[in-house]
Formats: C-alpha cells, structure tokens, sequence
C-alpha cells in the first residue's frame, strides 16, 4: 500500500514537473528586438519609399535579423504633416523600441529630441554636424549615427546641368515645399548662391498639396522661367511621376533627383543612390541590435551619384543634349 501512495505521488511530481516546463521555457524566451521606424512620408504614395524600405529590410537580413522572425519593425509614417514626428517620435519612446531608424532631416532631428538614451541611426541628406545632431562624423558622440547622402550637396549642380543643356535661358524657377523648412531653406539658399555665379534668374515656387504643385506649374509661363529645379523633399519624391507628368505637360525641361522622375518622362534627374543609403542604415541598425557601440560607428556618406536623361523627352522639347553631357549619364533613356 505504501509502495502505490509513494508510486502515486511520484507520478502526480512529474505530471506537475511535466506542467511547469512549457512556463519555465516560455519565461527563457527572450523578447524580440523592436526597431522603430520613423519617416515623414506615406508608405502607399506612388513613387514612395517602397524601394527604400525593401533596401532596408534586405540589409538587416543580411546581419542576421528578419522582421517577423527575429525582429519587429514599428512604422510610424507622418504622411507629409511635419508636426506629427514628434508626437510619433514620443510614442516610439514610450513603447521603448530597441532602436530608432530615423530616415529623413527632420524625423532625426524629432527622435533626438524625443531621447538620449535609444539608439538611432539616421539616414538624411542634411549635414548632422550643422544640425547638432553628431559631433564629428568620425566620432559621433551620444546616442545618433547614421548615413548621409549627397542631395542636398548637389543641389547647385543640378540648376548648373539644366543650364547647360539650355544655356541661352535667362530664368529659371525652384519649387520647394516650405512646410519642411529643413530642407527648403539650406536649398533655396546654395541654389540662388548658384542661380547668382550663373548669371541668372531664380524665382522661387512653392508647395504643400497636389493642388499647389498643379498652380506652381502653370505660374511658370508667367514668370517667364525657361526651366525647373525641384527641390530635394520626401514629398516630392513620393510625386515623381506626378512632377514628370506636369513637366510633359508644361513644356518645361525639368531636373529632380529620383531616377523615377527621369524614368516618368522628366528630362533630368541627378541625386544620390537613395536605396544604396538605406541599405547602409539597415546595416547600421542591424550592429546597434547586436550591441555595437554607437561610439564605434562614425557617420557614413553614401557617396555614388547618378544622372539619368530622357533623350525622347529632350526632343520632345526641341532640345539636344550636349555630347559631354550625355556621355556622362549613367543612363540614356531613349
């Protein structure tokens, strides 16, 4: 009898052993790094940061983490309205992310302001010293590094490209959206400083909606403009077709610097490889998850840049482009 009570209490322990194994490894299971996402455009725009996105993703793969399996990514999109990166930048912090991907100027400027403590990494086409948002390049400092790109540095030669394909032009025009100041006024100042050695007119054009890009197009015939620089804005980006379209329409030789732009029927495009530069931040993010110190990032400069030329839409416009010109294009569009 003894021998069945202790035979029963011994199966009873195990069952209550068998119980408490799935709680005793469910409680090993370590939480999923969260990587906030944070960015000022719309992820369902056309034209929009699909590409990017993908970039990202595929280069955090490549440092071992996959967003679903070993990682999540919380998306915070302010869709055009700057006001908001700080309130999304906020509830990233709350939610205590692992990290922060800060892709644009001023959705990094919001996630510094919002902690100290969270990594970020950025990827912008500002300069983050001038901004405070890093020390030095090489050593950044705090708790932000990332990765520039060149658009904002070549904007000047975009007006001086436009110009040598229509060098008798007297005018030209620059549309820059000013709800994103950040942006739009470093821009209007180097491209006026360029307008001047030039020796020729810039006026400048502004917008914030789709209805005001429509007007913006139809005052150039007004103001006599020859040609249109469009400044670097994620909302424009996420409007190339729209701006190429508008160009066609218009009858105006036109540079940006999406590759879509050109693609779309724009004449020009000129700019930094865009996804080469989130490739690079998702690789940065993919170190700081692994527990690299930031201290040992210095800020990297996605450095190639590419022209692309619509020869069709060039002689749509009676227009030749320079041999010298063309033969420095990473792609003619014919």
């Amino acid at each position: 009898m003894a021998t069945q009570i202790r035979r029963r209490e011994f199966i009873i322990a195990l069952g209550g052993t068998a119980l408490a194994w799935p709680l005793a490894i469910g409680a090993q299971q370590p939480a999923l790094p969260v990587i906030g996402f944070l960015n000022s455009s719309s992820p369902s725009a056309a034209g929009g940061y699909a590409p990017m996105v993908a970039a990202f993703q595929q280069a955090l793969s490549e440092t071992g983490y996959i967003e679903g399996r070993n990682v999540t990514i919380e998306y915070r999109w302010a869709e055009w309205h700057h006001d908001r990166l700080p309130q999304l930048a906020a509830d990233l912090v709350r939610r205590n992310v692992t990290a922060i991907a800060a892709t644009g100027t001023t959705p990094a400027l919001a996630a510094k302001a919002a902690t100290n403590t969270i990594p970020i990494v950025f990827e912008m086409a500002s300069d983050p010293i001038k901004l405070g948002l890093v020390a030095s390049l090489n050593r950044p400092g705090g708790n932000v590094t990332g990765v520039t790109q060149l658009n904002m540095e070549v904007a000047p030669k975009r007006l001086e490209l436009l110009h040598e394909i229509i060098p008798t032009t007297a005018a030209f025009a620059l549309l820059i959206n000013p709800s994103n100041p950040t942006l739009a006024e470093p821009s209007t100042r180097d491209i006026r400083a360029s307008a001047h050695t030039l020796g020729v007119q810039l006026h400048v054009v502004s917008a914030t909606t789709d209805n005001e890009i429509d007007d913006a197009f139809a005052s150039l015939a007004k103001l006599r403009a020859g040609g249109l620089v469009i400044g670097s804005d994620p909302f424009f980006s996420s409007r190339s077709e729209r701006l190429a379209s508008l160009a066609v329409r218009y009858a105006v030789p036109a540079i940006y610097q999406r590759r879509e732009f050109a693609m779309a029927g724009g004449l020009i495009s000129y700019g930094s490889a865009t996804t080469e530069a989130f490739r690079l931040a998702g690789i940065y993010t993919g170190r700081v998850l692994k527990g690299e110190k930031l201290a040992d990032l210095p800020v990297q400069q996605a450095t190639k840049v590419e022209l692309y030329i619509n020869l069709k839409t060039a002689k749509t416009l009676g227009m030749t482009v320079p041999l010298p010109l063309s033969g420095r294009a990473d792609e003619l569009i014919e």
